[in-house]
């Protein structure tokens, strides 16, 4: 018997939609990554791109659990003296609600290129309304 290995050109890419409303960030995440990555598919092969696209709305009412909304960090660094940014969860949130899901998905799947390929098809939007309505999306309940 020998060893299946999928072809790249032979992945057919589905779209999936997330409804991360009320739902924990983690949760959302470890979901989002596994589609991205090709996971969920019998066909899964680590070193070919296999995933589908993801589409995650209502990313600025998810959940952080205990009391992260107030201590977790993001910290960023210009590379400049006194450049080191320092924000929470709450503060990001105001300024840019998709970030929380887009930061935690993205550091779920491999830092490489095809790590990047991957991301590219993470699409994150705040609301409810997103214009992937064309590819008609299949729904993925997160319990």
């Amino acid at each position: 018997m020998k060893t299946f290995s999928a072809k790249a050109q032979e992945i057919e890419r589905k779209w999936y939609i997330i409804d991360a409303a009320d739902k924990v960030l983690g949760q959302v995440a470890v979901e989002a990554a596994n589609l991205l990555r090709g996971k969920n598919k019998t066909i899964f092969t680590p070193h070919v791109d296999c995933g589908d696209y993801v589409i995650v709305i209502n990313a600025g009412k998810v959940v952080l659990t205990g009391n992260k909304e107030r201590a977790k960090i993001y910290t960023r660094y210009s590379g400049y003296v006194g450049g080191q940014k320092v924000e929470t969860p709450a503060k990001i949130r105001r300024r840019r609600p998709a970030f929380l899901v887009e930061h935690a998905t993205l550091g779920m799947v491999p830092h490489t290129r095809q790590g990047r390929a991957q991301a590219s098809r993470l699409k994150v939007y705040a609301g409810e309304e997103h214009p992937h309505a064309a590819q008609q999306p299949t729904v993925i309940n997160i319990d």
